[in-house]
């Protein structure tokens, strides 16, 4: 029997395909504030759980040698009916790493999955905010960022239609 082709060379050739690479350098609360305006009457337990809207945005840029920041922008808004219960804001950041991405891809990892990774951090910081607020942990559903981007790009795309090719 024969050692040939053992030594891990791939058959068809030798050539060195760097593959793209994607590393969490930091992350971070860059930004955080909380307001609880009605208490203590908007924890009076009789009133149940608030109403919650909820707003997300995501922003990056690019840095030098090969890095990037990316913030993750939550703002939560609690409500009895008309009456404000709570209000938190998060700014979670985060400095990634991205080797040998294609360009055309750059935007979509920084859009799609760096948020997807600091996601459950952020959810975190939310959860103990409102906790610490004195409301049930806020416990935010999953984000499909993909979907997001998606929509963002249609948005955008029919902003730049003229008028009338609706």
């Amino acid at each position: 029997m024969s050692d040939e082709g053992i030594e891990g060379t791939v058959p068809g050739g030798t050539e060195d395909k760097t593959q793209p690479s994607l590393a969490i350098v930091r992350q971070y609360v860059k930004d955080i504030s909380f307001e609880n305006p009605n208490a203590p009457a908007s924890l009076d337990p009789d009133k149940g759980q608030p109403q919650v809207e909820l707003a997300v945005n995501i922003q990056a840029r690019a840095g030098g040698n090969d890095l990037y920041e990316v913030e993750l922008r939550i703002e939560a808004k609690g409500n009895h009916g008309e009456e404000a219960a709570f209000v938190v804001e998060l700014v979670y950041g985060g400095l990634f790493m991205l080797k040998d991405f294609p360009a055309d891809t750059l935007e979509m990892v920084c859009m799609i999955e760096c948020p997807r990774l600091l996601f459950p951090f952020a959810r975190r910081v939310i959860a103990d905010a409102t906790r610490d607020g004195g409301y049930s942990p806020l416990m935010l559903d999953p984000i499909d960022f993909n979907r997001l981007y998606q929509d963002h790009k249609s948005q955008l795309a029919a902003q730049q239609m003229p008028a009338g090719h609706a």
